[in-house]
């Protein structure tokens, strides 16, 4: 086995983000299945201390902030998250190294007959199973660890975290998760456990009831994002912002000012929940100073998330990829680039809510050019510019996110947004990278 095919393997797996023909509940969304292949390969998730992540949008920049902190504090600290950009050697990272090819096979070569005893083992579990023995073997301190979906039934809610951290949550999954934040926000909370703190982000109330009455039932104490801890916004600048942060105790070593390279408002929120899970961790035996905090959040890197690519005129790359994550998109592009009017390049995958994405970014579109990335569930160029069509006066069919970027860099000199997915974002950068005679990312 070699790499490729050790991916080859891993996608051949029941994969139900592909195939919904499944119902979301626990026999096919089955956690004990989920243990008994890691209790054969040693339970490899209970050799470190955990961050366990959930949320509809930032968990991946939380849990990049948290394990940004862990390292600059010389702590071995893993890291699984997901989609990938690029490779899929990005889920897994230890100390902030992806993990190696050659690394990667052999587990997978070594773990397949594990995987093989259970007959609806699906992909998203096995690279589970992997991180966490990867990261056993690397013998990490602590590893922080992103829910891939949901959160009560998702492969990752075996593991017994030090603190959980519950994201901005709205809608997107629906067709696994439900139609109404209450019915999300308790997916969301089910990796809540008992006596474990809780950390959670600004929510609208429907979804803080919820979060709030399962802390309660659960007996976790329960951190507030904007009650418990505060913030005052400094002036931006355009490759950063900074922040000064407050406990309510007023007497917190960790009060004081921040800065984060990642652009958005929605961003201070999220670097504030992970400062307050990193805070709990430091209060049992993890060596993480305020000097580590701040250190971490100011060099964390998380590509692709409002990412100014170009100054002036400027080219933004964001995965925003609902209605909500759009809205955060555009009132970043009105602080960033106040009073612009934008070409937007968009593509969506199929099961969004594209509709809504539309008329939010109506407003401040002069020219939207609808594409598609290469990932198999992408809408057609077609189909979007059809319903773009309803809303906007100027909308042109591309091919793929490259040809999309092409035609807007020499279509117009004003500003260049390009957003709907991870996937898109993806295929972005790399047209960029060959635009500009940069070097490519890695791709698999």
């Amino acid at each position: 086995m070699n790499y490729q095919a050790a991916l080859e393997y891993l996608y051949s797996l029941t994969d139900y983000e592909k195939d919904r023909s499944a119902h979301y509940d626990p026999d096919a969304f089955d956690l004990a299945r989920v243990r008994r292949v890691l209790a054969r390969l040693g339970d490899p998730h209970q050799c470190y201390q955990t961050i366990h992540v959930a949320g509809t949008k930032g968990k991946g920049s939380v849990a990049a902030m948290c394990a940004s902190a862990l390292r600059a504090a010389g702590l071995r600290t893993g890291l699984y998250t997901s989609p990938h950009l690029h490779t899929f050697r990005e889920r897994i990272q230890m100390d902030g190294e992806l993990i190696p090819k050659d690394v990667l096979t052999a587990l997978v070569q070594e773990c397949r007959p594990a995987f093989d005893t259970e007959p609806e083992w699906t992909t998203f579990e096995a690279i589970t199973a992997l991180a966490f023995l990867h990261f056993c073997r690397r013998q990490s301190d602590v590893a922080v660890v992103e829910v891939g979906l949901g959160g009560r039934l998702d492969a990752t809610t075996v593991i017994a975290p030090q603190v959980t951290v519950i994201t901005s949550l709205s809608y997107d999954h629906t067709y696994w998760l439900g139609d109404t934040l209450v019915s999300i926000a308790r997916e969301k909370a089910g990796i809540i456990k008992p006596g474990v703190p809780t950390v959670c982000a600004p929510q609208p109330d429907e979804a803080l009831a919820v979060i709030r009455q399962a802390c309660i039932e659960r007996d976790s104490p329960l951190t507030l994002v904007g009650h418990d801890w505060t913030w005052q916004v400094k002036d931006p600048v355009p490759e950063a912002q900074s922040f000064d942060l407050r406990h309510t105790s007023g007497d917190s070593d960790l009060d004081g000012s921040y800065d984060i390279p990642l652009l958005g408002r929605h961003q201070i929120h999220n670097a504030t929940a992970a400062i307050a899970a990193l805070d709990i961790l430091r209060r049992g035996d993890v060596p993480l100073r305020p000097r580590h905090i701040r250190q971490g959040l100011a060099n964390v890197r998380w590509p692709g998330r409002f990412e100014v690519l170009r100054q002036e005129p400027p080219l933004v790359v964001d995965c925003a990829h609902n209605g909500d994550s759009i809205t955060r998109l555009v009132e970043a592009l009105q602080e960033w680039f106040p009073g612009q009017r934008w070409t937007f390049c968009l593509g969506v995958s199929q099961d969004k809510d594209i509709s809504t994405m539309l008329r939010t970014l109506a407003p401040w579109t002069d020219r939207l050019l609808a594409t598609q990335s290469r990932h198999a569930r992408a809408m057609s160029p077609a189909r979007v510019a059809e319903l773009a069509a309803k809303v906007l006066p100027r909308v042109q069919e591309t091919s793929d996110v490259f040809s999309a970027l092409t035609l807007a860099l020499s279509g117009t000199d004003g500003p260049i947004c390009i957003t709907g997915s991870v996937f898109v974002v993806a295929d972005a950068l790399e047209g960029w990278a060959l635009h500009t005679g940069s070097a490519l990312p890695e791709t698999d």
